[in-house]
């Protein structure tokens, strides 16, 4: 069975710092981009970063540009997300996906664009 599965979200202050994992079970991530997404109560849902297949291309909306970072590890066969600085508006769902691709440099973030979709984890930025 191909999935993503997430994990690493949790509640943290104001000014903290979490890292989501994306992993891949059943497929390997080699072909695929990632995208990243959340979604807040009562909003729509927002792809805010992805990154490249070949992991050389990354790209960040400007909500979360400087604080957030992607990664990945071909040996894991996992995608990260490094959340840094985080302030109580970047509570929400936070998902990844993934979009298999030929085109080692290609960076989406619209869901349509996505094959497969992780469950999702909270993340909660309280004090």
């Amino acid at each position: 069975q191909l999935q993503l599965v997430e994990s690493g979200g949790g509640l943290v202050q104001p000014g903290g710092s979490l890292r989501l994992s994306c992993a891949a079970s059943g497929f390997t991530l080699d072909f695929y981009a990632i995208g990243w997404f959340r979604q807040a109560p009562g909003k729509e849902r927002e792809g805010f970063s992805c990154i490249s297949s070949s992991g050389a291309r990354t790209n960040y909306a400007d909500s979360v540009k400087g604080r957030f970072t992607t990664s990945r590890d071909a040996a894991k066969n996992t995608v990260y997300l490094q959340m840094n600085n985080l302030k109580p508006e970047d509570t929400a769902i936070y998902y990844c996906a993934a979009r298999r691709t030929d085109y080692s440099g290609g960076c989406y973030t619209q869901g349509y664009q996505f094959n497969y979709w992780g469950q999702g984890t909270q993340v909660t930025v309280s004090s």
